[in-house]
């Protein structure tokens, strides 16, 4: 676990069975070395800024945490950071404080519906809002994506006197992480603002960061949930995930994998076919900059763990696998620290950088990746990957650059007006990674009218050829609709904007459109009523399915006209039919990230 400063150092949660993690020592700020630049100007201030900075380091680190807590309390000042009128729905709500019980359902919930429980995770901002930090330094503040985690589950269950009616109840709770731990006890936002900002205000937050809690950037967990080995977890790449208890949605402490994984943790892991092994990865600042891991069936050993010796840290938000092989992203969405100095973000796309995609085998090493290099992307979410024949087949949404930070608009020098890059959709692309030939090919495989993305796919087929996608469709001038938040404005404007997604696509893989100009593939879609926008969509298959979709996709949807939350269920082999269901929820679902449904027989 990490430590926080020492009159502040909360209890470590353990899971069952896990070692206690070392104690991390703080950090000399010399390690945030400066790269050097052909500048003149700017190489002499950056090592002015530097030794000071390094010098001030030394000293505070002298001093016991009382005087630095009051150092940060008195040169730091929390804001706030206002919402649109439009984005009210991105506000953060309160615990409920235990389970409510559902009676307003619009249609019916399926018969052969699954009994278990539909959960979903997001940012959900402690102490009312995202923050801006202002201090002698400059101004730093949050991202969109660095609330702390909640959870919001929605349990199903079937009576048992076989009249086929069901008992339906509501839940929230925050994951208990060591950093929403240390921030509660304290009644404060504590952790300063370091992704985006004034260059000396975020090496100075990092260095503070790291000599009060050991870390840079908070512990969120509010990504995703999984579960492997019957177990629940929520998760977020900067961190180990958390297990969650389903029944209380308690969290019942970080998951090391008995003391052997003490780093980041990729939210999207991977069951491999068969197996039922867990391959994971992590990414760090520091070297290693990206490890693959497998971990057993049962969820108690750490089978194999590689360092993949990468020369920089790439953004690598999801691992990919095959039957044989685990797939890497290296893309030039990156983490540097030493950009800061540069008046650069953390953060940043080298659109002049390489690109490349691992395929290595299951239980290799770092030599045995063969690499393949393809012109530069950004991907954050694949759909899946399989093997046929001699060929990797990866598919996945190739999305700007910026879409982290916040995406760009271009500026139309005549009218003034602020339009959509193209490069803001997000579209589905595919690779053909030959093995026998090492080429490669790519296509796209959807348009630029619509914006797609958060995939999901029968978890039945993850590693295997499918038929079938689900993902959601962004509606871009409702996102637009608020306005932008200006960083800088010279040929384009980067903005702060929350995607807004009205609707659900289902992909057709392998069936090909003849006509040209629009999506390769054939798309159907179900779209949401006006003003009403979902967050979380996962696929529910049923039990002894004869096809690939026979199932459901069950999502949280929000009216942004009466201001009400509901679950819609719809059924995925009539898709662009109305949803079977609608089931009001007691109080608002803020638009999150991942959801997951865990069946009562997992």
């Amino acid at each position: 676990m990490v430590a926080a400063a020492s009159v502040f150092q909360p209890r470590p949660r353990v899971c069952s069975g896990a070692r206690r993690s070392p104690p991390i020592r703080r950090p000399d700020a010399t390690h945030f070395s400066i790269q050097a630049t052909s500048n003149p100007y700017l190489k002499e201030l950056q090592r002015h800024l530097t030794t000071r900075l390094v010098r001030a380091s030394d000293a505070i680190r002298s001093f016991p945490s009382t005087f630095l807590e009051a150092f940060v309390g008195s040169t730091f000042t929390f804001h706030h950071q206002p919402l649109r009128p439009t984005e009210g729905n991105f506000a953060p709500v309160d615990e409920i404080g235990g389970r409510i019980k559902i009676t307003e359902i619009e249609g019916k919930i399926p018969a052969d519906f699954p009994d278990g429980a539909y959960i979903r995770n997001g940012s959900n901002p402690l102490f009312g809002a995202l923050h801006t930090v202002s201090s002698i330094f400059g101004q730093t503040e949050d991202i969109w994506v660095e609330g702390e985690g909640l959870l919001h589950a929605l349990y199903f269950t079937r009576s048992s006197n076989g009249t086929g009616t069901w008992s339906l109840s509501y839940s929230n709770r925050y994951v208990q992480s060591d950093s929403f731990t240390v921030e509660t006890a304290r009644g404060r936002p504590c952790f300063l603002s370091v992704t985006k900002g004034n260059p000396l205000a975020m090496l100075a937050a990092g260095i503070l960061n790291m000599l009060r809690f050991g870390k840079m950037i908070r512990n969120m967990s509010n990504t995703s949930v999984f579960v492997h080995a019957g177990r629940v977890f929520a998760a977020a790449e900067n961190d180990m995930p958390n297990e969650i208890d389903l029944q209380s949605l308690d969290t019942i402490g970080s998951w090391s994998i008995g003391g052997d994984w003490h780093m980041p943790f990729t939210a999207h892991p991977k069951v491999v076919p068969g197996s039922g092994e867990l391959v994971i990865s992590g990414i760090n600042i520091v070297k290693p900059y990206l490890t693959i891991g497998v971990v057993s069936e049962d969820g108690m050993r750490l089978r194999q763990k590689v360092d993949l010796k990468l020369d920089r840290c790439t953004f690598c938000h999801e691992i990919g696998i095959t039957e044989m092989y685990n797939i890497i992203m290296d893309m030039p969405l990156t983490l540097d620290r030493r950009r800061i100095l540069r008046a650069a973000p953390l953060m940043d796309y080298g659109k002049e950088s390489y690109a490349r995609i691992g395929v290595m085998p299951r239980n290799g090493d770092a030599e045995s990746v063969v690499w393949f290099h393809v012109e530069p992307f950004c991907i954050l979410h694949l759909i899946n990957c399989f093997e046929e024949g001699d060929e990797v087949v990866v598919r996945g949404f190739r999305v700007p650059a910026s879409i982290v930070m916040g995406p760009t608009l271009e500026r139309n020098e005549e009218s003034g007006d602020q339009d959509m890059n193209e490069e803001y959709f997000s579209r589905l692309y595919e690779w053909r990674l030959n093995l026998k030939s090492k080429d490669t090919t790519g296509r796209w495989l959807t348009g630029t009218d619509v914006a797609l993305e958060f995939p999901v796919i029968n978890e039945n087929y993850v590693g295997l050829h499918h038929r079938y996608a689900y993902t959601q469709v962004v509606d871009v001038q409702a996102s637009l609709a608020g306005g932008c938040g200006t960083v800088n404005f010279q040929q384009t404007l980067q903005c702060s904007l929350r995607p807004k997604f009205g609707g659900f696509a289902k992909l057709h893989l392998d069936q090909e459109m003849k006509e040209s100009g629009g999506d390769v593939i054939n798309v159907e879609y179900h779209h949401l009523e006006r003003n009403q926008f979902c967050s979380g969509a996962t696929f529910v298959a049923k039990a002894n399915a004869l096809h690939e979709d026979d199932g459901w996709i069950i999502s949280f949807v929000h009216d942004e006209g009466t201001n009400l939350s509901q679950a819609h269920i719809i059924d995925a082999r009539r898709f662009e039919s109305a949803a079977v269901a609608k089931i009001t929820l007691p109080q608002r679902v803020p638009y999150g990230f991942h959801g997951a449904f865990v069946s009562k027989t997992t």
